[in-house]
């Protein structure tokens, strides 16, 4: 089953093409790199999968609901932590994702439990009475994790979800979400780090507001480290 469908999808800022027919299919439960420099269009392609932004042609379908057709089945299926931090910094953790609940209709004892079942699974839960504030960028960032997750949804977007972080954090990241994608949720992990794409992952090179290539990472790689075939891949000519 395919957990996340974009085909033949076409945006324009004017006369700028932001996106031009870019098409990718990922499977239910597998965990997605869309690798691009910044500039190639993933921020554009994360806006018109949540629908700030509606493409006049192609087709996005989400959990096999289409987007255009029935929107609200199709965004109810999805989970969201935008490149920008949008905790409340003076709210605890678990006020945050409470809040989030009751925006999805969600309260009282069944709100508990999928709050606790959201921290347990990104190990935060232990830090659930505390400030946002006083989280490191890397707890801030699994406690957004968290919130994505209260709804159950079957895709879940990252966009840039460790910039500004450290290495150790950044790779804490990655390694959470992988495996929430073990446990069957479909991820699409937007990123211009080559270090945070596994090589059994499913890969897709935007560049230029075109998909250059896409298949797994490791043989997308071939004989050389990934960083490498990324760089040629995307140099100026000469």
């Amino acid at each position: 089953m395919t957990g996340l469908s974009v085909k033949d999808i076409t945006y324009r800022y004017g006369a700028k093409t932001a996106l031009d027919g870019v098409s990718f299919d990922i499977p239910q439960g597998a965990f997605c790199a869309l690798l691009g420099p910044n500039g190639a269009g993933k921020s554009t392609l994360f806006s018109l999968l949540t629908r700030l932004f509606v493409a006049p042609v192609g087709q996005i379908d989400i959990a096999g609901h289409n987007l255009a057709r029935d929107p609200r089945a199709a965004l109810a299926k999805l989970g969201i932590v935008f490149q920008q931090p949008t905790l409340d910094l003076d709210l605890s953790v678990r006020q945050n994702l409470s809040y989030f609940a009751a925006l999805h209709g969600l309260s009282g004892r069944e709100a508990r439990t999928r709050i606790d079942s959201s921290l347990e699974r990104l190990d935060m839960l232990p830090r659930a009475h505390e400030k946002a504030r006083s989280l490191n960028g890397g707890h801030r960032r699994r406690a957004e994790i968290a919130r994505a997750l209260i709804h159950t949804p079957s895709v879940l977007l990252l966009d840039e979800p460790t910039v500004g972080l450290d290495a150790a954090a950044r790779a804490a990241i990655t390694g959470h979400v992988h495996r929430l994608a073990q446990d069957g949720t479909t991820i699409l992990w937007a990123t211009h780090l080559t270090d945070e794409v596994w090589p059994g992952d499913q890969l897709v090179v935007l560049h230029h507001a075109k998909v250059l290539t896409q298949g797994i990472a490791s043989q997308i790689a071939g004989d050389m480290p990934l960083r490498d075939r990324f760089l040629a891949m995307t140099a100026a000519p000469a």
